[in-house]
């Protein structure tokens, strides 16, 4: 679909666009993918709302975005996705005060941490990464319409073949807990989220992507251990290379997904490296996106469990 590639960076894909009057939400946008998202949104004109859990550090980002954008619009606000009052109040504030939304990316994310539990109770990984976005999408859905032609973009990973959602154990009461198991779970309901999404509202201009932005180093693995790293390389492959993207390279794909004109009249899709991934059932190869993660009727059993868990059935 285009000559980008795994090499790509976010100026690349948005040479030549202009975004002056678009509004952009991104969740964890204080440092890694998500601040470099933000900063080249912001570069060509975008209004920005970076959403972290610490405000401090949230404003120390929007300052180093405005040292390298000088007129960068960009405001900061508070939310904590492990906890859905956070996320509701983040929502209703967010909506007295701009009403629309042009783009909204679901950026932030925990990742092979031990076994924890979110304010509500949930597993963290499960919780932080699908709940507490899928809470906030649906909430902020009335401003996308408002906005519509929109998009929402979902953060998955590569990580999603470690595992398919448990509808019946999504918070390991009945299984032992493992921290890839965990954060597969939550990467293929990242994807089904999007595939889910985009089926209730495409009809309304509002279209939803996941994904794989590559692996790079960035604070999602702060909770990593040499031991569960050593589990995560070892479910690799045998024989794969890894790619080790920046920054710039790995937020192509985010950026890519939320204004490529290639995507016009598409949604429910897995991207990486700024393509459209294939669907694939075998278990070896390290590209395209598992046919479970795609499924519609998967992704409406996720989307009827996530409503009940969230308090919105």
């Amino acid at each position: 679909m285009t000559t980008f590639d795994q090499t790509t960076t976010t100026d690349t894909v948005l040479t030549g666009t202009d975004l002056e009057g678009r509004r952009v939400v991104v969740t964890g946008g204080s440092t890694g993918l998500g601040e470099e998202t933000a900063r080249a949104l912001a570069a060509h004109g975008a209004a920005l709302t970076i959403a972290v859990r610490d405000a401090e550090r949230g404003k120390a980002a929007a300052g180093r975005i405005r040292e390298s954008v000088p007129k960068a619009d960009i405001e900061v606000r508070e939310l904590e996705l492990g906890d859905l009052a956070s996320v509701r109040a983040f929502a209703k504030e967010f909506l007295s005060e701009h009403a629309s939304i042009d783009v909204l990316i679901n950026n932030a994310g925990v990742m092979g941490c031990p076994y924890a539990t979110t304010v509500n109770g949930f597993e963290m990984q499960f919780g932080t990464n699908h709940l507490g976005h899928f809470l906030l999408s649906v909430l902020l859905t009335p401003a996308l319409i408002s906005g519509a032609p929109a998009r929402v973009v979902a953060l998955s990973s590569r990580g999603h073949r470690l595992s398919d959602v448990s509808l019946d154990d999504p918070g390991f009461a009945h299984t032992e807990y493992d921290p890839w198991v965990s954060y597969g779970r939550s990467k293929t309901a990242n994807v089904l989220f999007a595939v889910g999404f985009d089926l209730r509202y495409a009809s309304q201009g509002v279209r939803a992507f996941a994904v794989h932005p590559g692996t790079i180093h960035t604070e999602l693995g702060r909770h990593l251990t040499d031991e569960s790293l050593e589990q995560l390389m070892n479910s690799m492959p045998s024989g794969a290379e890894n790619f080790w993207k920046t920054v710039p390279q790995g937020a192509a794909t985010s950026v890519w997904a939320a204004t490529a004109s290639e995507l016009d009249g598409l949604g429910g899709l897995y991207l990486e490296d700024c393509h459209i991934a294939e669907r694939m059932t075998a278990s070896d190869g390290l590209e395209g996106v598992r046919d479970y993660a795609v499924d519609p009727a998967h992704a409406d059993a996720l989307w009827d469990l996530s409503e009940r868990m969230v308090g919105l059935a």
